[in-house]
């Protein structure tokens, strides 16, 4: 049994949600307002947050980024009936697990709480193998070139991509490869940090350094000691923490709050972000002696918009994974929903693609899932782009059709370009021309 928090201001909805709850088994609380909500937090301990996104007095990131500054880090789930990917990213970034669309399907809601509950996500987290997903393209080669050159060095590597471009995973894939690989890899997200928490977190404090400061308390540095520390979001450190960050990074050592000792540090330091820090630098947000002592390598990470060639291989990878978690058996997607993935842009990239396929995976009662499984946020998206594009370009519509099936039918044949042409009843002469005039060459 959990003990949850729900701050939800539709009485009717809140009622319903609750008696679901208690019938599986979980002690529910409830209140309309962040306000109300953060006193209730303030005083008592939550194993989840189910807070809705439109509150009366703010929004439930307001009442969120209040709770993570305070130091907790209850798993945290938001929901909300505007069908906005981008408000769900802005509610990963400020902290949460995971976010639901209303009107609330059960077994989502359900399947999200366990994986919520099941393990409590921690400011820090250890290393975990991470395994990559596997393609022949020109992008994904020369990523793994550039992590198979920088892994074995001590160089700082900067990984600057679009939230959901799997950054954290390029990290451990470094550090995996890497001389450090038998010592610990830390995490840590910048952006659920206030300034005060940010110091003691990297720093530590030693006891009474501070009011609330009950014992000695040891930071990421010391944590990660011979391994690799990992700064995701780092462009969102205060300035005055970008400060002690650039002496320990120069001089090698730390000093704990309130502690008059340095302490020696041996880390490798990897930093992630998904702004361009030289605007930063520019705009005066960030020190450019930081960012030059983080930047000695670059790792720029594509969203999934740049990379629909390899589309079908991350679907049949996210498939393959939640098939596993969720016990299911799922063969493949309908041709409509393949089109449709090709027309979308992915504002999430492949954290959302991976979210959409797993509840795609839970919601499917055939082998093949059909449209119906989709978000309604991502339907109306793609038939508001179809219906665009079908009142003012037919032709660019039937060359979106023609671009998907001859890129599918290259994929099913491995790229053998004879056997393609044959499948597609075109000659070769023909297929080389549409390839080149698509890009896609291998």
């Amino acid at each position: 049994m959990a003990k949850i928090l729900l701050v939800e201001d539709d009485l009717t909805f809140s009622q319903m949600l609750r008696g679901f709850l208690h019938k599986h088994g979980h002690q529910v609380q409830s209140t309309q307002n962040t306000k109300e909500g953060f006193k209730l937090v303030e005083k008592e301990l939550f194993d989840l947050l189910l807070l809705d996104y439109r509150l009366p007095d703010g929004t439930g990131l307001d009442l969120l980024k209040k709770v993570r500054e305070n130091g907790q880090t209850t798993p945290a789930i938001i929901m909300t009936s505007f069908n906005d990917v981008r408000t769900a990213i802005n509610a990963i970034r400020s902290g949460a697990l995971d976010y639901i669309i209303k009107p609330v399907n059960p077994d989502e809601l359900l399947m999200i709480m366990d994986i919520a509950l099941g393990g409590k996500k921690p400011v820090y987290s250890p290393g975990e193998n991470i395994a990559f997903i596997k393609s022949d393209s020109k992008y994904a080669a020369k990523l793994h070139e550039y992590i198979g050159l920088v892994a074995p060095t001590n160089m700082s590597v900067l990984i600057q991509g679009e939230s959901g471009t799997g950054k954290e995973y390029v990290a451990r894939v470094i550090h995996s490869r890497s001389k450090r690989a038998a010592k610990p890899f830390v995490a840590i997200d910048c952006g659920t940090l206030s300034n005060d928490l940010a110091v003691s977190e990297l720093f530590g404090h030693v006891k009474g350094a501070f009011t609330g400061a009950a014992a000695d308390k040891k930071g990421l540095f010391e944590i990660a000691e011979g391994g690799t520390l990992f700064l995701d979001e780092v462009g969102n450190l205060s300035y005055d923490v970008q400060v002690k960050l650039l002496r320990a990074l120069q001089e090698r050592v730390v000093q704990p709050i309130g502690g008059g000792r340095t302490i020696p540090i041996d880390v490798r330091f990897i930093t992630a972000t998904n702004d361009d820090l030289l605007n930063s630098v520019s705009a005066g947000n960030f020190r450019q002696d930081l960012y030059h002592r983080i930047n000695e390598f670059k790792i720029q990470l594509s969203p999934v918009r740049d990379r629909r060639d390899e589309l079908d291989l991350f679907i049949r990878h996210f498939i393959g994974q939640a098939n596993l978690e969720l016990g299911r058996d799922l063969n493949d997607i309908a041709a409509e929903v393949k089109t449709a993935f090709y027309n979308y842009d992915w504002p999430g990239n492949l954290r959302e693609l991976k979210n959409v396929i797993k509840r795609m995976v839970l919601l499917s009662t055939e082998q093949i899932a059909g449209i119906e499984t989709l978000p309604d946020e991502m339907l109306f998206s793609i038939t508001h782009h179809l219906a665009q594009v079908a009142t003012t370009d037919l032709k660019a519509q039937n060359e979106v059709n023609e671009k998907n099936l001859i890129q599918s039918t290259l994929q099913k044949v491995k790229y053998n370009k004879s056997k393609a042409a044959k499948l597609l009843n075109i000659d070769r002469k023909t297929l080389y021309s549409k390839i080149e005039r698509y890009g896609l060459d291998t």
